[in-house]
C-alpha cells in the first residue's frame, strides 16, 4: 500500500493530472480565504448591530447619535459602519432636498427622496456584504466536476497501462483505479466547505440586512416626521426599501 496514494498520483500523473490537483488546491485555498475573511466581517457587523440602534436612538440629538456611530470619524473608519453610513446618507438627503435649487429630484417629495437615498446606501452595503460569495458559489458548484474529470482522466490512463502490460488481476487494477478516485474525493473536499460556507454567510447576511432595513425605516421616519418609527407603524409598512 505504500506505493499508492496522493503522492503516487502526483509522481505518476501527467501534466493534466498535476494541473487538476493544483487547480483544486488553489480553489480550496481561495474558498477558505473568503470564508475566513467574510466570517470575520460578519462577526464585526453583528457586534455593530447589537449596539448601533440602542446607542443611536437613546441619544439626546442626532449629532450625538451620529458621533456614537462613528459618523464623525475619519472616512475609512466611518465607512466600515453601515449604520453610520445610513445616518449620514439620510441627513445629507434631507439637507440637499431642502437647500438646493430646483432639480429633477425636487419633483419627488422629501419622503420619496430620502427613501431613495437610503435605499441606494443599503444597496451599496448589501453589495459589500455579498462580495466574495460568488466565488464560493462557483467553487462549490464546479469543484466536484473538476475532481470527476481528474478521475475519468486517471482511469483512462490506468486502463491503457493495464492493457499494455497484459495484467488484468484485481491487485493490478485496484491500485491505479483507486488512485484515480482520489481525484473525486479531492473535488468533494474542496466543494463541501465552499457550499456550507456560502449557505452560512448568506443566512448571516440576511439577518444583518434585516436589521439595517429596520434602522433605515427609523431614519426615514425621523427625517420626514421628526419622530422615531414605532414598532406598530413598522408593521403597517409596505415592505420598506425592498431589501428584506
Amino acid at each position: 500500500m505504500q506505493d499508492y496514494g496522493v503522492e503516487n498520483v502526483w509522481s505518476q500523473g501527467d501534466f493534466v493530472t498535476r494541473g487538476i490537483l493544483l487547480l483544486l488546491l488553489v480553489m480550496s485555498v481561495l474558498s477558505w480565504t473568503v470564508i475566513v475573511l467574510k466570517a470575520m466581517d460578519v462577526m464585526r457587523m453583528r457586534r455593530l448591530t447589537r449596539r448601533a440602534e440602542r446607542l443611536f436612538w437613546h441619544s439626546d440629538n442626532f449629532a450625538e447619535g451620529l458621533d456614537k456611530l462613528g459618523g464623525h470619524a475619519a472616512a475609512p473608519v466611518a465607512a466600515r459602519n453601515p449604520f453610520a453610513a445610513l445616518a449620514v446618507s439620510g441627513r445629507e438627503a434631507a439637507d440637499h432636498h431642502l437647500l438646493t435649487q430646483p432639480h429633477l429630484h425636487d419633483r419627488l417629495n422629501v419622503s420619496d427622496w430620502i427613501a431613495r437615498c437610503l435605499g441606494d446606501t443599503l444597496d451599496d452595503t448589501v453589495a459589500n456584504l455579498q462580495r466574495g460569495l460568488a466565488v464560493l458559489a462557483s467553487i462549490g458548484s464546479t469543484a466536484p466536476f473538476v475532481g470527476l474529470f481528474g478521475t475519468v482522466w486517471g482511469i483512462y490512463h490506468a486502463l491503457l497501462a493495464i492493457g499494455a502490460a497484459g495484467q488484468t488481476s484485481i491487485d493490478h487494477v485496484a491500485g491505479p483505479v483507486g488512485e484515480s478516485l482520489i481525484m473525486t474525493a479531492c473535488g468533494l473536499f474542496v466543494a463541501i466547505p465552499a457550499v456550507l460556507g456560502y449557505n452560512a454567510l448568506t443566512r448571516a447576511n440576511h439577518g444583518i440586512v434585516t436589521k439595517l432595513n429596520r434602522f433605515a425605516h427609523g431614519l426615514h421616519a425621523y427625517f420626514v416626521t421628526g419622530a422615531q418609527l414605532s414598532s406598530r407603524t413598522r408593521k403597517k409598512g409596505t415592505g420598506g426599501f425592498g431589501l428584506e
